[in-house]
C-alpha cells in the first residue's frame, strides 16, 4: 500500500516533458524510430551552382550511370537553349535524397511545357525511396500549374506510379550494347556483313578526328546539311559549344574527313561505364562509301579504350530504319517509358513523326543550309 500510494501523489512534470514521460513505453519508442520528414525545394539556376555538388553526388552515384544523367545538363539546357530551368531537390536530415531536372520550354509557336530534359533520350526522377519520388512529383506538378503549361513529360525508363500521371509514350526502346574488355573481342562479334561495310569505308582512305570546341565548324556543317536533308530544324551551335565547356573531359567531337570536306560526325558523352552518342549524322553523298560505318567502328572502339562496359546507340522505333541500324551492331532493345502529367492538349501532338508535320518536312528539306541554321534552333528550342 505503501509503495501504491506514493505512485499515486509523485509529482507530475510540466509542459512538454510531462506530456513526453505520460506517454507509454511503447508510443515512445514509435516516436523514436519514426522516418524524418521529407523537404522538397526547387532551386532556379541562380542558386543551382549552390547544390551541384551534392546533386551531383547522388545523380552519379552507381555501376553505370551515362553523363545525361549530370545535372550540369540544367547549365547546357540554360546557356545553350536559353531555357529557364529548375532543380527539384528532396533532403532527409539534411542529406539529398532526391533529384528532378527540369526544363521550361515556352514558345508562342508551340506552347508551354515543362520538361526532364529536353534534348537527351533518359532523365527524369531521381531517388532513394517511393515516398521521395512521390514527393518531387507532387512538387514538380505544382510547377506546373504555377507556370501554366501544357503538360509535365518525365523521360523515364521504368515508369513511376503516381496519381497525377495521366498520360504516356512507350513507342521507342534505347539500343544498348554490351562492351567486351577488347577492341578485338569486339570486331569479333560483328558479322561477316558488317565487317565487310567497315572494311570497304577503311578502303576510301578516309580519316578521323577528335576534338573539343576547336572541331565545332566542321561538326555543325555536317549536322546542318543532314539534319535539312531529314527536314528537321537543327540544334543551334551554341548547344554543343555549352555541352563541350561544361563536360570538357566527357564530351568529345568525332569528325570523318573525305580529304579536307568533313563528311561524318558524332558526339560522344561519356558517362560512368556507359558511353552515349545523342547526335550523328553523315552526308547523303557519301552513303555508298560506308564512311558512316567507319565512323561508328571508331565510336565503339573510343568507348572500348575508355574501359566502358554499354554504349548506347540512343532511342529508336522498334523496327524502323535506325532500329535496324543499330541492331546490326549488336544493340539490344531496353524499354523507354516517357510519361506525362496533361492539363491541356495530347501529348502525341508535338511528335516530330506526327503525320501533321509531314508537309512542314518536305518543305523545309527545300530551303539552303544556311538559312536552317539562322531559323533552325528558333524553332527547336521550342519543342520538348
Amino acid at each position: 500500500m505503501m509503495n501504491s500510494s506514493l505512485s499515486v501523489t509523485r509529482a507530475r512534470p510540466k509542459g512538454k516533458s510531462a506530456i513526453l514521460q505520460s506517454v507509454s513505453p511503447f508510443i515512445r519508442s514509435m516516436a523514436s524510430t519514426a522516418s524524418p520528414a521529407i523537404t522538397v525545394s526547387v532551386h532556379q539556376h541562380a542558386r543551382f551552382s549552390q547544390r551541384l555538388p551534392a546533386l551531383t553526388h547522388l545523380a552519379m552515384s552507381g555501376d553505370v550511370v551515362p553523363l545525361s544523367r549530370h545535372p550540369s545538363w540544367l547549365n547546357v539546357l540554360h546557356d545553350g537553349l536559353k531555357q529557364d530551368v529548375f532543380a527539384i531537390e528532396a533532403q532527409r536530415d539534411g542529406e539529398t535524397c532526391g533529384f528532378l531536372p527540369l526544363a521550361f520550354v515556352n514558345t508562342m509557336l508551340f506552347g508551354r511545357f515543362l520538361v526532364s530534359l529536353p534534348y537527351l533520350n533518359s532523365n527524369g526522377v531521381i531517388a532513394d525511396s517511393p515516398d521521395v519520388q512521390s514527393a518531387m512529383i507532387n512538387r514538380a506538378v505544382e510547377l506546373a500549374d504555377e507556370l501554366n503549361v501544357n503538360h509535365l513529360e518525365l523521360r523515364h525508363e521504368t515508369p513511376i506510379e503516381h496519381k497525377a500521371i495521366n498520360g504516356s509514350m512507350a513507342s521507342k526502346v534505347h539500343m544498348r550494347l554490351p562492351l567486351p574488355a577488347t577492341n578485338e573481342q569486339l570486331w569479333k562479334k560483328f558479322s561477316s556483313k558488317l565487317r565487310n561495310q567497315i572494311r570497304k569505308g577503311e578502303k576510301n582512305d578516309f580519316r578521323i578526328t577528335w576534338g573539343g570546341e576547336e572541331s565545332l565548324n566542321p561538326f555543325y556543317a555536317v549536322l546542318s546539311e543532314n539534319m535539312r536533308d531529314l527536314g528537321t530544324p537543327v540544334y543551334g551551335r551554341c548547344l554543343f559549344e555549352s555541352i563541350l565547356q561544361n563536360f570538357p573531359s566527357d564530351a568529345e567531337l568525332a569528325i570523318v574527313w573525305a580529304g579536307e570536306k568533313p563528311i561524318s560526325c558524332a558526339l560522344l558523352l561519356h558517362g560512368r561505364r556507359c558511353t552515349e552518342v545523342p547526335t550523328a549524322s553523315s552526308l547523303r553523298d557519301y552513303n555508298n562509301t560506308c564512311a558512316n560505318m567507319l565512323m561508328y567502328r571508331h565510336l565503339l572502339d573510343r568507348a572500348v579504350e575508355r574501359g566502358q562496359t554499354v554504349f548506347d546507340f540512343g532511342r529508336s522505333t522498334v523496327d524502323g530504319p535506325t532500329f535496324k541500324f543499330k541492331k546490326q551492331w549488336g544493340a539490344e532493345p531496353t524499354p523507354a517509358t516517357w510519361q506525362y502529367a496533361v492539363r491541356r492538349g495530347e501529348i502525341e501532338a508535338m511528335r516530330p513523326d506526327n503525320p501533321r508535320y509531314e508537309r512542314m518536312i518536305r518543305l523545309w528539306q527545300k530551303l539552303p543550309v544556311r538559312l536552317t541554321q539562322y531559323i533552325g534552333p528558333l524553332i527547336v528550342r521550342g519543342i520538348p
